[in-house]
Parts: structure tokens; C-alpha cells; sequence
């Protein structure tokens, strides 16, 4: 019998031209991890014909960081951010997975993985699917590897595009107790890097790194513009200031080293993350909001009032109210915002219910003035 319990684990042994082979699965020996050892007896099997068998032992923390150093030094090399992106992805998963063995892994320890981020950690659906989506990279990678066979991601259901979609444009009342609350956070230069950055992506629809990275020589105060130094052809765009975003970048020229916004530690670099001052400005935002409330005796809105967004969805606000109020038609539109297709475009436009009704109230305004002839 290829499969059997010995103490507590399951166990395999089997015989290839004479030679025995046998080891411990590391699975408790209970029925309901039956096939996920019977995977790893054959996995071993087939290793044993192959002559990878120390490879189809691997423990899925061992394989982890293997396949992060990869994504690292060869796969996105050139896309730091994606790299990084898989590795936080890897922390959870590997605190979930790590004494697995890679070929024990199935679709029943990739759902246990899910409930457990939902209920015990809580997750979005968004954090949830770039986690499925690092995963079912490192199956790919493993079944090149000759690691294991079958991706048991694809087994499982990800949360869709439109579940784990982020996404928060402000209103003018968050927007204006946000930016009032961020213009109090100065750093200890006396820069308020968290509100110039986030005046600018308001006004200008740009990524918050599209702001934080740019040059003095980038700015050209006489024509109103700035180019942008993206990493995609698209993302390489200029744009055409506002008089406000102007006014604000203009007084950054008086910093020291290249950059509009140089870093306080290092003013040869330029700040690459402002998620603690936004943070503390959301908390502050949120505090005075809820004490005005108070103040008018409106206690129970004041529990319900809440200032909580990143920073990403200043660019979000910007682009559904070009979209929805000054109805800028979507090719422009993906021209400012540095995007090369539309289909990316709609994800930043998100036009309300009032919205829709308002665009069928004129739709049926045009109809009654062309007076088309119903068929009766």
C-alpha cells in the first residue's frame, strides 16, 4: 500500500526498479488530508522516476523564497514596484503555508487560506485577490521547476475585478476638511510636502510618484507645465498646470537639490511616501468633523462621520469629475492621466446615481425636442 499512517502523519512507501522509497508526508493522517497526501505520494513517485526527489520534498517557505528572489533579480528587475507588490503578498501566505510541502498544496489549503484572511485577518477583496493572484505565480513558477504538477489556484474562485476594486472619489465636503487638516502637517523643514502633493493629483489628475519624483528642470513656469518622467510610454506625458498647482510648485523651486519634493534625510533623493502624514491628517480631519457635529448636537452623525481614503484616490476624484461634471470625453481623458488604453480609463471614472439620472433626463429632453414619433 502506497499510502499509510505511522503515528500521527501520513506516510508513503512504494518500489521502482527495485529500489524502496518512503518518507513522511508531513500531513496529519486523518481522512480529510487523504488526497493531499495521496498528491504528495505521487508527486514523490513520479519525482523518484525522474530523479528529482529531493526537490518534491520542498516546504513551501523554502520555495517562497526562492521564487521571490526571482521576481526580484529576473522577472521584474525593471518593475520594483510589482516585485515588491508579491512580496508583501508572500508574508501572509507564507505565515499561512510555510511547513506545507509544495506538491501537499491543493485547492482545500488555497480556500483555508482565504477564510482565514477574511475572517481572522479581515482583508479587502482586493488584498485578497493580490495574494491569489502572487500565489498562482508561484505555482506557475513551481510546475517550471519541476517543483510540482497543477496550479490549484485556478481551482478556487478569486474575488472579480469589480468586488476587489478600491476605490473612494471625496466629495467636496471631505475634500475641503482633508486638505484643511493636511495643510497643518509640516515636516521639520517647513515643507507641507502632504498637502502640495495632494493639491497637485487633485488639480492635475497625476500619480502621487508622478508628483513626489519630479525635477526643477521638469517645471517650466512660463508655458505652465510639467513633464512627467514615467516608467510606461503613456505615463510620459506633460501637464498643463493649474493656476493653483502652479502657484504651488513654483514656491518648491526654492528647495535645495533637484527635486520639487527632496527628501528631509536624504535632499539628494526625492520623498517617496507620504502614508504616515496622510494618515494622521485623515485622524485629524475625521476628529474635527465629528466635534462640529457634536458641538450641534447631531450625536449620531457624529459617530457615522469618517474621513478614510488613500492617498491614490485623489487621482480617482479627479478623474470622475472630469468625467461626470466637465464631461471630458474619455480619449482626452486617458491622454491626462498618462493611461494608454480606455479600458484602464474606467476605472477611475465613477459616475453616481445622480449622475446616470441625470444623463437619461437629458437623453429624453433630446428625444421630446426632436420629437421622434412613437410607434403606437
Amino acid at each position: 500500500m502506497p499510502l499509510r499512517k505511522r503515528g500521527p502523519l501520513w506516510h508513503y512507501r512504494f518500489t521502482i526498479n527495485g529500489q524502496e522509497y518512503a518518507g513522511s508526508t508531513g500531513l496529519p493522517a486523518t481522512e480529510r488530508n487523504r488526497k493531499a497526501a495521496e498528491r504528495i505520494e505521487k508527486d514523490q513517485r513520479e519525482a523518484a522516476v525522474t530523479g528529482r526527489a529531493t526537490e518534491a520534498r520542498k516546504d513551501f517557505a523554502t520555495a517562497a523564497g526562492e521564487f521571490i528572489a526571482w521576481c526580484k533579480d529576473v522577472e521584474y528587475r525593471n518593475q520594483a514596484s510589482t516585485a515588491q507588490r508579491i512580496a508583501v503578498s508572500f508574508a501572509s501566505l507564507v505565515a499561512f503555508l510555510g511547513d506545507m510541502s509544495v506538491v501537499g498544496i491543493g485547492a482545500r489549503e488555497v480556500e483555508a487560506y482565504k477564510e482565514h484572511r477574511v475572517r481572522v485577518n479581515g482583508v479587502k477583496d482586493v488584498t485578497l485577490r493580490h495574494d491569489l493572484h502572487a500565489l498562482s505565480l508561484f505555482f506557475q513558477y513551481a510546475e517550471r521547476m519541476r517543483w510540482r504538477d497543477g496550479n490549484p489556484v485556478r481551482e478556487v474562485t478569486m474575488p472579480s475585478d469589480a468586488n476587489a476594486v478600491r476605490i473612494h472619489p471625496l466629495t467636496r465636503n471631505e475634500e475641503e476638511r482633508y486638505f484643511k487638516a493636511a495643510f497643518n502637517v509640516v515636516d521639520r523643514a517647513g515643507h507641507r510636502n502632504l498637502y502640495d502633493v495632494g493639491r497637485t493629483m487633485i488639480n492635475q489628475g497625476c500619480r502621487p510618484e508622478d508628483a513626489m519624483s519630479s525635477r526643477k528642470a521638469d517645471l517650466d513656469l512660463e508655458a505652465g507645465t510639467l513633464q512627467v518622467q514615467s516608467k510606461t510610454p503613456a505615463g510620459n506625458r506633460t501637464l498643463f498646470l493649474t493656476p493653483e498647482s502652479l502657484e504651488i510648485l513654483s514656491t518648491r523651486l526654492a528647495s535645495q537639490g533637484p527635486w520639487l519634493f527632496p527628501s528631509e534625510r536624504y535632499p539628494v533623493n526625492h520623498i517617496t511616501k507620504l502614508n504616515n502624514s496622510h494618515d494622521r491628517a485623515c485622524r485629524e480631519a475625521t476628529v474635527a468633523w465629528r466635534e462640529e457635529l457634536e458641538k450641534a448636537g447631531l450625536a449620531a452623525e457624529a459617530k457615522e462621520a469618517n474621513i478614510s481614503f488613500v492617498l491614490y484616490d485623489l487621482r480617482h476624484t479627479f478623474g470622475t469629475r472630469q468625467a461626470t461634471e466637465e464631461k471630458t470625453d474619455p480619449f482626452t481623458l486617458a491622454k491626462i492621466m498618462g493611461h494608454a488604453n480606455l479600458r484602464t480609463i474606467m476605472k477611475y471614472v465613477h459616475p453616481d446615481e445622480g449622475a446616470q439620472r441625470e444623463a437619461m433626463k437629458r437623453y429624453a429632453e433630446a428625444i421630446q425636442r426632436k420629437k421622434i414619433r412613437r410607434v403606437k
